[in-house]
């Protein structure tokens, strides 16, 4: 008995070429590409709700790139604003801009594994490695794990930070807005944001140590990186750290007691404040050191600060950082490799170590070249600022110089231009934010979409003269 063999329609056939299409076409989007387009994507929404009538005050008004400046800068946990946040913004706006700094902080594909974890479903391979992308990962293994790091900690860090700042700003606000308050700026400084709604700005607490405390200790969970907190946490058990929670605890510690140190020594009689108590002078030096250099909340105005103060400011916004966190830069442990291998050349040595163990070629090359493509990416930035903005006299070199870097390092200080950026000098910022936030190797390799090419022969070898 012969079977009937069923041919598909037309409309079939066309439906099944149209899936094949788009299953083609997303298939060759590489792992930084999605990253890339995911935060873009997470941008534009943002953006498109901060221009909502109900979003800002009635009085105030604002264009689609002033919403996507902040969407931008919110997104991509930086802090510069050209608007004011506090008075310009309805609850409702305020609330848009901190679930994008939360967005921000976490990393967009966050939520998407979270929604695998709440279905039960298993991730695919693409969605692991754009994980091990995110939280700089070294294998595809532990991503589920470490996603559960990622979250417990994170709401465990900011519900203490709310809690721990509740009592003095309910205290001066009440329950609502003080509540509120606590809450935002909870997530604003774990995510090392910067942002603040407070009416007088964080300068206003110059002389409350304790809430500086606070803040500076949710920047510093929030800039360890998630990798780090995993294996303090683990560490009772397993008694021992990976060289790379090694490293990033010893640059740490190491910028922020340096940067303390230096902060004392040149802002030594604080002109900028001079009714902060010796006490309070200490603990506002040592914020200064841990908050300049990845959050960006600041007790003074910088126009007050020596001008030597404002060139540690920028090396440290240029550092940022540890990979995997909330924080930009070129990241803490690409300084100490950079040190360890310039300490190693000094001394002759080919090898590079640190803890009892021997630091690969690869990380080595990785971290000269991070360095060199950020000078050079600031530098053609910098020019095109000050091609545009330069005319203005009140704004020299400085003034974009550490615009630049600061929004490439998603640090969020400024010394006064952000507000009166023009059209181009917004769009060039942007592109800074953004790119500091997702990382110079992920844009990279999206742009160029590249591919490793092992190479069947090599060259051989010559020197040049160097020096």
């Amino acid at each position: 008995m012969s079977r009937k063999i069923e041919l598909p329609t037309p409309a079939e056939m066309k439906k099944f070429h149209n899936q094949s299409q788009r299953h083609t076409f997303w298939s060759r989007i590489s792992m930084p590409q999605r990253l890339t387009l995911g935060f873009l994507t997470v941008i534009s929404f943002g953006a498109l709700l901060l221009m909502l009538p109900f979003s800002y005050n009635g009085s105030a008004s604002h264009s689609f790139m002033d919403a996507l400046f902040t969407a931008t800068s919110a997104a991509s946990v930086t802090g510069l604003t050209v608007v004011d946040t506090t008075t310009h913004w309805t609850v409702f706006g305020q609330i848009v801009i901190m679930i994008l700094i939360e967005i921000g902080a976490l990393g967009f594909m966050s939520f998407s594994v979270l929604l695998f974890t709440a279905t039960r479903r298993q991730m695919d391979l693409r969605s692991k490695m754009m994980v091990q992308e995110v939280y700089s990962l070294e294998s595809l293994y532990d991503t589920r794990v470490v996603f559960g790091y990622v979250i417990k900690l994170s709401v465990i860090i900011q519900i203490v930070g709310a809690l721990l700042l509740s009592p003095f700003f309910i205290t001066e606000f009440g329950i609502k807005r003080g509540a509120f308050y606590a809450v935002f700026h909870a997530i604003s400084a774990f995510g090392n944001a910067g942002f603040t709604i407070l009416p007088h700005g964080s300068n206003a607490y110059i002389n409350q140590p304790w809430i500086l405390f606070i803040l500076a200790g949710l920047v510093v969970a929030g800039s360890l990186g998630f990798l780090v907190w995993r294996d303090l946490l683990v560490y009772r058990h397993t008694r021992r750290l990976t060289l790379h929670s090694k490293l990033a605890l010893v640059m740490t510690g190491s910028l922020i007691l340096g940067g303390w140190l230096l902060f004392e020594l040149t802002e030594k009689n604080l002109a900028i404040a001079s009714d902060v108590s010796p006490l309070n002078r200490v603990a506002n030096t040592l914020f200064m050191s841990i908050s300049y250099r990845t959050a960006g909340f600041t007790q003074f105005s910088f126009s007050q600060m020596a001008p030597a103060t404002i060139l540690l400011t920028i090396m440290l916004m240029y550092v940022g950082g540890t990979p995997g966190s909330t924080a930009g830069g070129i990241k803490t442990t690409t300084l100490g490799v950079l040190l360890l291998k310039t300490t190693a050349a000094l001394r002759g040595k080919t090898n590079v170590t640190f803890a009892h163990r021997r630091l690969t070629q690869e990380n080595i090359t990785r971290s000269l070249l991070l360095v060199f493509v950020s000078l050079v990416f600031l530098g053609i930035l910098s020019f095109l600022l000050m091609l545009t903005q330069g005319t203005d006299s009140k704004f020299g070199l400085e003034y974009i110089i550490f615009e630049v870097v600061s929004a490439f390092a998603t640090a969020g200080l400024t010394l006064g231009l952000t507000p009166h950026l023009n059209i181009f000098g917004q769009i060039v910022i942007m592109l800074t934010m953004f790119i500091g936030r997702v990382g110079i190797y992920t844009v990279m390799f999206s742009v160029l979409n590249v591919h490793s090419d092992h190479a069947p022969y090599k060259y051989p070898e010559e020197s040049v003269i160097i020096g």
